[in-house]
């Protein structure tokens, strides 16, 4: 994508379909008089007057424990320096967009337009009372040490500055395992600090307090190494002064045992590195561009243990692992503040989870086999479900050890499934999916590849490192729609109907005539049919000319799906070819079917269906808990429709008794845990949350899932083809921009898949 399509999609992205990336929605009934008048007056008087007799009672009455304000003033923003506190905004936004959808917290930006450190001291102080935490952001140093400071001694509420302390504790947690697994200890290894400002401070602040020497680290600013004699030193640098004769950073590396990089890019090279003592740590997390090039570095030194604020390398250091879960923690036990204490224990939370056997939902996520500690992995993914579990207990029972909480948790249990429990409120899982689909990008063909939305949808997956597009349709036409959108890719340009590529025409329709000439089709009209771009991309897959397709955009589903049947057939061993949609719903990922296929299955397709349904959760790293669904509930009905799925039920205990499954039920039993834990305790579903719904038959699952998706706004990912030989699949009939790239990761994923089980 060129500089100013990529600028525009951003733009867009901000501004459409409303300006920002956060609102405010309300979280009580208001539908009634009788609601709006407890929402306001004269209702609203009672919870004023508990508070007023005890302002602790906010916390049971107002959103204060869960909103985190995000407060800059724009002087230091990453990679952009100073813009002002109206530029700032859309990052700030961000921030509580990652708030969110990692801890479910609620973040408030507010951008103050002043640089006097007391003027932004009284403010926040002003406003403090409204939330339940303050996280700063983007300010300058030396000033952001101060703003800081102040604001931790005069508030009684949990204040952190993410970009000095995030790093820290994030860096400090990969540094302690490559400290291991370098078989060295941090009071005896010798530490250089490229970088000088508000995250290298509070970094080498940490690791002190884990043990590092003083006598051991050399911190560099732009002027070079800073030594004790140097002139106008700033406190914090006089800190962290040596009293070695050196200058330089090649100099400062000679036998070191780590860097810390929080710089600029390129300032390393590789004879620096082989200066350094044997398995070297080397954190170089400047960005984009790291102080050393991750490939250079490893290529240069056999023995690093290497990690960068990439996402495309092993060891990111990303703040994100930390600030959302810290923050998590301590406004759960209504901490006056966010101590040493609290940040080092979120650091050994950190270290602990990356040695502990990793989820196959994290290993699926990142393409990896069997994600262990290691040199590659001393430290979680974002992506990691366990964070949330692992790190604000942690935190919350630092703060509680240390009598900073003002309301201990006393049911550590409960506490980590309420925790659990939040994770169901966001789209990682599709975020997994594309991850996962950019490890080993496949060759996708785009039938409908003159259509502007398909285009834009291959354009994206391009961009993205999803896969690389083929695109059938008519070549002036895909060609003047990637100029109007600035697709200036090298994209392979296949019109089925033109004159181009007459040979392998000849050849698929000789393929397709040899397949089917026992249907009565004859060379002729298998000739005429290689015409039609479905056939023509069903036999490219067939042949291995791409690894999978997408089609349907621009075509009823009937009519995409008959030469993907004819050509493409079923997979060894399927009885029943099934389709399923993936829905992001509030209460987590849904998986619903059979929405697309089969009309009125039988008790045996029904469980065929349930199984293959299974497969495919887990192939997203979610383990199924399914319920059948019927009008009736358990037997309370000797009708047909219900005796149908109860005898799928039973097959399915019968032949695969380690799926979690069980019917037939209603939707609102199958939905509602409670329910179904006091109604029926006997169902092998009672106390599990249900993620995956097997319908009776396809009009009760397809109405379904468009209707959530519709009135819910439930974004879906589907309808996935269950059982075919080859990984293809059919959109519905004017699928968004969105939902193709979603279905284009899945089509790389099943290519994935099949790719390892032909092995």
């Amino acid at each position: 994508m060129s500089k100013s399509s990529k600028r525009r999609e951003a733009l867009v992205y901000h501004a459409k379909p409303q300006p920002g990336k956060i609102k405010i929605v309300p979280t009580k009934k208001y539908s009634t008089q009788r609601d709006l008048a407890l929402a306001y007056s004269p209702g609203v008087a009672e919870p004023c007057l508990e508070i007023q007799k005890d302002k602790e009672n906010v916390y049971k009455y107002t959103t204060k424990g869960n909103l985190v304000a995000i407060i800059s003033n724009g002087t230091a923003v990453l990679g952009l320096g100073d813009i002002g506190p109206e530029a700032s905004k859309p990052v700030m936004e961000g921030k509580g967009l990652l708030f969110k959808i990692f801890a479910d917290l609620d973040g408030m930006d507010i951008e103050l337009d002043t640089k006097d450190v007391d003027k932004f001291v009284e403010t926040v102080k002003t406003i403090a009372p409204t939330f339940g935490g303050i996280n700063l952001e983007d300010i300058k140093a030396p000033e952001a040490f101060e703003i800081e400071r102040r604001l931790k001694e005069e508030l009684d509420i949990p204040v952190m500055h993410d970009d000095q302390h995030g790093t820290a504790i994030i860096s400090a947690a990969a540094l302690l395992n490559a400290l291991e697994l370098a078989e060295k200890k941090i009071g005896e290894v010798r530490i250089v600090i490229s970088g000088a400002g508000a995250a290298a401070v509070s970094c080498t602040r940490l690791y002190k307090a884990f043990g590092a020497s003083p006598e051991n680290i050399v911190m560099l600013d732009s002027k070079g190494v800073i030594r004790s004699d140097r002139e106008t030193l700033s406190k914090e640098k006089l800190e962290f002064a040596t009293d070695r004769k050196i200058d330089t950073l090649e100099e400062a590396l000679k036998d070191a045992d780590v860097f810390i990089g929080l710089s600029i890019a390129d300032i390393v090279t590789p004879e620096m590195l082989q200066t350094m003592n044997a398995n070297p740590i080397v954190f170089a997390m400047a960005n984009p561009d790291p102080e050393i090039a991750y490939d250079l570095a490893i290529k240069t030194r056999e023995d690093i243990i290497m990690a960068t604020g990439r996402s495309d390398h092993p060891n990111q250091v990303n703040n994100v692992l930390g600030f959302p879960f810290i923050f998590r923690g301590a406004m759960d036990v209504r901490a006056t503040s966010i101590n040493e204490e609290m940040k080092m224990a979120a650091v050994k939370a950190l270290a602990e989870l990356a040695k502990e056997p990793v989820p196959e939902q994290v290993n699926i996520a990142y393409g990896e086999t069997r994600l262990t500690f290691g040199r590659d992995y001393i430290i979680p993914k974002p992506f990691d479900p366990r964070l949330i579990a692992a790190v604000p207990p942690a935190v919350a029972k630092a703060a509680m050890e240390s009598g900073v909480a003002k309301a201990p948790i006393t049911d550590w249990q409960a506490y980590e499934e309420e925790l659990l429990q939040r994770l169901g409120h966001d789209h990682k899982l599709v975020r997994m999916l594309h991850n996962r689909a950019k490890t080993n990008p496949k060759k996708i063909v785009f039938p409908e590849g003159d259509q502007l939305d398909v285009l834009k949808a291959a354009q994206i997956v391009y961009d993205e490192g999803i896969a690389t597009p083929v695109l059938l349709g008519r070549r002036e036409v895909i060609e003047e729609l990637m100029q109007e959108i600035e697709f200036d890719a090298d994209i392979e340009i296949i019109d089925p109907k033109g004159d181009e590529m007459c040979e392998k025409k000849e050849y698929y329709a000789k393929k397709l005539w040899e397949r089917r000439n026992r249907d009565g089709i004859n060379l002729y009209e298998a000739q005429k049919k290689i015409r039609d771009r479905n056939y023509f991309a069903a036999m490219m897959v067939n042949e291995g000319d791409a690894d999978g397709l997408i089609s349907g955009y621009s075509r009823s589903y009937p009519t995409v799906v008959k030469p993907l049947f004819e050509l493409i057939g079923k997979a060894s061993g399927v009885e029943r070819v099934a389709a399923m949609n993936l829905m992001i719903t509030e209460r987590g990922p849904m998986f619903l079917a059979d929405t697309s296929i089969n009309i009125d299955p039988s008790a045996k397709e029904l469980a065929v269906i349930a199984k293959m349904t299974a497969q495919t959760a887990r192939l997203f790293g979610v383990e199924p808990v399914i319920a059948m669904l019927s009008y009736a509930n358990f037997g309370s009905s000797k009708n047909s429709k219900a005796t149908k799925v109860s005898e799928a039920v039973e097959y399915l205990h019968e032949h695969y008794p380690d799926i979690c499954v069980d019917g037939e039920i209603q939707s609102d039993f199958a939905l509602n845990r409670e329910m179904l834990q006091s109604k029926f305790p006997f169902s092998k579903i009672a106390g599990k949350k249900v993620n995956t719904l097997v319908f009776p038959n396809l009009e009760s699952a397809n109405i379904t899932y468009k209707l959530m998706k519709e009135l819910n706004k439930a974004d879906s990912v589907g309808p996935i083809l269950l059982g075919m030989a080859k990984p293809v699949h059919v959109l519905q009939l004017g699928a968004g921009v969105d939902e193709i790239v979603n279905m284009t990761a899945v089509a790389v994923v099943d290519a994935q898949e099949k790719e390892k089980r032909a092995k």
